[in-house]
């Protein structure tokens, strides 16, 4: 019994060693020795693995930088006339089709007025009626002036008789020889006359200045109704409708029995006698496009000159217009409404550090760019700038340098991250 005793009163010592339940513990604390190391000396940059195939990789190069910018342009005619009727009407006849050939003063269209021709014979009428009235008037005074002066001969004949009967009794009186009251009588007489005379001669006066200014008055008013008859008859001519210039007709939109209004444009006429390239240029250059810039474009494998002749100042729908003028040759066969796709120098060449264009422009906007490592193996982002661009090339001013490389394609898949890994 003591030996049951004391075998119970011992004891037992505890195992030592690793258990299950230190085992969750242990891999916390792995896991937060290895979080911190990773925080420590970790690369935090996202990467994303590419296949090395499909993505295009460009050198960084130094070379001459041509700046310009190509431009989708149009041949014209030099000049286009609008045709518009000068006076309103009906549509008569349309003497010359769209699209043909014209001389300047070739009537093309035929317009109807009768109001015009009621207003004619109006005139004519009351210039025949002036016409008339002012023969009649003229045939009155002219026997008006003919009975003047055939009383002016009968007073004439009259004083100088009176004079003589004057002139005998003024002897006759001083000789004794005639009552007193005789010679007076005589001498009364004889101013009389005189004084009647001259009261005529005074009526001829007026009358000839009456009779001039009326004649006057009347002559005005008749070169007045004949300008309106000719006017009156200009108007009907308008009618016909002339082609200002030579040229080639386009854009006849008129039909017959159609009403035009004085004014109303009927179509246009294109001047061929020298043609002009107009093109829409994206408003992002307009502070830089002027006058006297050269272009140049090529057409049946020759380089051709075109020279700015006009900038618009408009912008409509981002774009505004410019006009180019021919320097020199042009192409053979040229044609208005062609096509053609037009290098418009900006500036001088310079030295420049250049990469070729591509799609990553889209994504990073010129700020940014995937530069390969010498190795090959990766592509790490590095912020640029990039100054002017054309067709070919950006012009780098900072962040690259000539002999780098770079990854030109499409960024669209990449989102935020620092580092391809190009396998």
């Amino acid at each position: 019994m003591n030996t049951l005793g004391s075998n119970m009163d011992k004891v037992l010592e505890k195992k030592r060693g690793l258990r299950t339940k230190h085992i969750p513990y242990l891999a916390g604390g792995a896991a937060v020795v290895l979080a911190v190391g990773w925080l420590v000396f970790g690369n935090h940059a996202s990467k994303m693995r590419v296949d090395g195939e499909r993505v295009t990789v460009s050198n960084v190069t130094r070379g001459e930088f041509n700046d310009y910018v190509r431009i989708n342009a149009q041949v014209l005619p030099i000049n286009t006339v609008q045709l518009s009727a000068l006076e309103g009407g009906m549509v008569a006849e349309r003497l010359v089709e769209e699209g043909s050939m014209v001389r300047a003063g070739e009537v093309v269209i035929r317009l109807t007025n009768p109001a015009l021709n009621l207003q004619i014979l109006e005139s004519e009428t009351r210039l025949a009626e002036q016409e008339n009235y002012l023969r009649n008037t003229q045939v009155t005074m002219q026997q008006e002036k003919l009975i003047l002066q055939q009383n002016r001969l009968s007073l004439d004949l009259d004083v100088e008789r009176k004079r003589r009967k004057f002139e005998q009794y003024e002897n006759l009186y001083n000789d004794k020889l005639t009552s007193r009251e005789e010679y007076l009588q005589a001498r009364e007489d004889y101013n009389f006359a005189v004084s009647g005379r001259d009261l005529v001669l005074q009526r001829q006066q007026q009358d000839s200045l009456f009779r001039t200014v009326q004649t006057k008055q009347m002559e005005d008013d008749l070169m007045n109704i004949r300008r309106n008859v000719s006017f009156v008859r200009q108007r009907v001519e308008e009618l016909n409708v002339k082609a200002p210039v030579d040229g080639q007709l386009g854009q006849l939109d008129v039909e017959i029995g159609q009403y035009v209004g004085s004014g109303g444009r009927l179509g246009q006429i294109s001047v061929l006698t020298d043609y002009k390239v107009e093109a829409l240029i994206d408003e992002h250059y307009i502070d830089r496009v002027r006058q006297g810039l050269d272009a140049t474009f090529e057409r049946q494998d020759r380089n051709f000159a075109l020279q700015a002749r006009r900038v618009y100042p408009e912008v409509r729908n981002g774009q505004f217009k410019t006009d180019f003028t021919f320097v020199g040759e042009r192409p053979d066969n040229i044609r208005a409404g062609q096509t053609y796709y037009v290098n418009l120098q900006l500036g001088q060449p310079t030295e420049s550090v250049l990469i070729p264009r591509g799609t990553f422009y889209q994504t990073t906007g010129g700020k940014w760019i995937f530069v390969v490592t010498p190795d090959g193996s990766r592509a790490v982002r590095r912020p640029i700038t990039i100054g002017r661009q054309n067709t070919q090339f950006y012009e780098v001013t900072s962040g690259l340098e000539p002999g780098e490389r770079v990854v030109t394609s499409s960024y669209d898949t990449y989102g935020d991250v620092q580092e391809l890994v190009l396998q």
